[in-house]
């Protein structure tokens, strides 16, 4: 689950993590307010979405090269910036070119700003621990950095059993060329930025930049945070932060549902129970030349309404030209989602190729569902032909 920025710097802040001062505003009388009580003289307005390069992206709507973070002076700059940004559509690198409409600004008061630097903390499958980047290359996209220049990217794995301690913190301001009073202001911004990591079951946050000010104050200036949604149970205030209109619609319908989906950017849907079949069915339909349009895991109990709205879902994607259901029937029977099948195809008035592969409990009396319904079903014999046919059956439409 991801958040706003304003939502995590009051998180953070709360761990001890230092953050510039500022409030988040829904109308330009509530920015004016917030700037007024901050005092300036210098003002940053951010526009808040779920998406990074705000400040290098523009507005569909005006393409005058203001983006969505500005600098102002003065208190009508920040109302003009806010009656810009709020009910605009921003574009960015990471939107596409559909971009996020604004529906809210954060105020955020101005800092002299001496050095930017980067730091973020990950989970890191490779190694089951959490990993500290850092890099003195901060306010830049550390996609860029990682290819222009790595050696430039510092990282450390944090043993799980120790935890982060002083010295790694010591290490790495020091890799990062920080002196003097800088180098403890900037392990207890560390220490603090871990404590919060844990403690949130949080599963990365980004500091970009991480800014070092003329008076050798440590400041985290953007933050970005992302939590296990498996750990949410555990923090009820953390889940009410969620923002609906910053997700997919497909992907919330499939949550109420309990269903696994993630919409791709492929044209074959696939329908598929299990996370580890449904990544080598994705494979398998790569490997033969297309290109899948979601993951989408039904789970081990899916039910013939389950199945419908699965169906449902993948067909709200406009760009999927062929659906490929793949089901092994361990505890779930390969006859309830045959039923399934028929149900939702008859219901959602299938207009695409539908090519099934079922295997395992009750396999014969789900192909026999199939063929008697008398519908325009494919059957495959095995996960192979399954990802042939629909691949052929789409680029033949």
């Amino acid at each position: 689950m991801n958040i706003h920025e304003y939502q995590a710097k009051k998180l953070l802040a709360k761990f001890g993590v230092t953050v510039p001062r500022g409030g988040v505003a829904y109308t330009s009388p509530e920015a004016v307010t917030i700037a007024e009580e901050l005092g300036g003289p210098v003002w940053v307005v951010k526009s808040q979405i779920h998406a990074g390069g705000r400040g290098a992206g523009h507005f569909a709507d005006n393409l005058d090269g203001k983006g969505g973070v500005r600098v102002v002076k003065s208190i009508d700059d920040v109302k003009d910036s806010v009656r810009e940004m709020l009910g605009h559509v921003l574009v960015t690198k990471q939107t596409g070119l559909v971009g996020k409409e604004v529906k809210r600004v954060y105020i955020e008061e101005g800092c002299e700003i001496a050095r930017e630097l980067y730091l973020s903390m990950l989970v890191d499958r490779a190694s089951s621990r959490v990993t500290i980047m850092a890099s003195t290359e901060g306010g830049t996209e550390i996609e860029e950095v990682a290819e222009a220049t790595p050696e430039k990217i510092l990282k450390l794995s944090v043993d799980p059993a120790t935890g982060m301690l002083p010295f790694h913190a010591r290490r790495l301001s020091f890799s990062l060329g920080l002196k003097g009073k800088q180098i403890g202001t900037a392990a207890k911004f560390m220490l603090s930025l871990y404590d919060a990591f844990i403690k949130l079951d949080a599963s990365m946050m980004e500091i970009n930049p991480l800014v070092v000010t003329n008076e050798d104050d440590i400041l985290a200036l953007d933050a970005k945070m992302n939590f296990d949604d498996n750990a949410l149970f555990r923090h009820k205030d953390i889940e009410e932060l969620r923002d609906e209109d910053e997700e997919d619609p497909a992907e919330l319908e499939a949550a109420r549902h309990e269903l696994n989906y993630i919409k791709l950017d492929g044209n074959i849907g696939c329908m598929v129970n299990g996370a580890g079949l449904a990544m080598s069915t994705m494979d398998i339909i790569k490997l033969y030349g297309g290109e899948p349009a979601n993951f989408l895991d039904v789970g081990g109990g899916a039910t013939k309404e389950r199945v419908t709205t699965a169906f449902k879902i993948i067909l709200s994607d406009a760009n999927v030209e062929g659906i490929l259901v793949n089901i092994f029937g361990g505890i779930m029977r390969c006859d309830v989602i045959a039923e399934g099948v028929v149900t939702a195809v008859r219901e959602v008035c299938l207009n695409v190729p539908l090519v099934v592969r079922l295997e395992g409990t009750n396999v014969a009396l789900g192909k026999k569902i199939l063929d008697a319904s008398g519908l325009d079903i494919v059957s495959a014999d095995d996960l192979a032909d399954a990802a042939e046919k629909i691949v052929k059956a789409v680029q033949e439409t």
